[in-house]
């Protein structure tokens, strides 16, 4: 098989039977220096669309800081790599007994589709907005769908309720993490010194 032909079977396995696709990902024992890598280049790829996307919007609600490829790269990266540990550790409290390096290459794959559908909804956007609406909406949908199902695989939970829970209790820690990290960005953009 073909590296294109892998890429579109992997594509189709992932939408079909993610839990499947996700023991074909973990299987692969990429070594985390890649993994980590690629999120990197992920968060560079998602900023430059975001940036791309807010030049044809209007933007005068947005902070100026905001604006700034830079500043939406280390949001998009910061983001990322809270999402690992985030549902790492939620993993862990409720029982999960995965590997940190499995579940970071399953989010890293669910992050390649998630820009790889940005991207159709930008092209979407320019030649049939209303359609990249819906798609837009569906690529979402579907997004959720598939982290739940490969956080149950790469935490070895008994149930997609168990990877829920995950979610939940990893968003509430990623929300506070998250805020510490606007907090230091804006406070760096401003010009307030950030180890006070």
């Amino acid at each position: 098989m073909t590296g294109n032909n892998a890429l579109k079977s992997l594509v189709v396995e992932t939408i079909q039977s993610p839990r499947t696709a996700a023991r074909r990902i973990m299987d692969m024992w990429l070594s985390r220096d890649i993994l980590w890598t690629a999120l990197v280049a992920l968060a560079a790829i998602n900023a430059i669309i975001m940036s791309i996307g807010l030049l044809m919007s209007d933007t005068s609600d947005i902070p100026p800081f905001m604006r700034s490829p830079l500043i939406l790269f280390f949001m998009v990266g910061g983001l990322q790599v809270l999402s690992v540990h985030g549902f790492y550790w939620a993993g862990k409290i409720i029982g999960g007994h995965g590997d940190m390096g499995e579940l970071l290459s399953l989010l890293v794959w669910v992050q390649v589709l998630q820009a790889a559908a940005q991207m159709m909804t930008f092209v979407l956007a320019l030649v049939l907005p209303p359609l990249a609406d819906i798609f837009s909406m569906v690529a979402s949908v579907l997004a959720l769908w598939i982290t739940v199902n490969f956080i149950a695989e790469a935490l070895r939970l008994p149930t997609l309720l168990h990877a829920v829970g995950v979610m939940v209790l990893g968003i509430v820690g990623i929300a506070f993490g998250l805020a510490i990290l606007i907090g230091l960005i804006g406070m760096g953009a401003m010009g307030v010194p950030v180890n006070v």
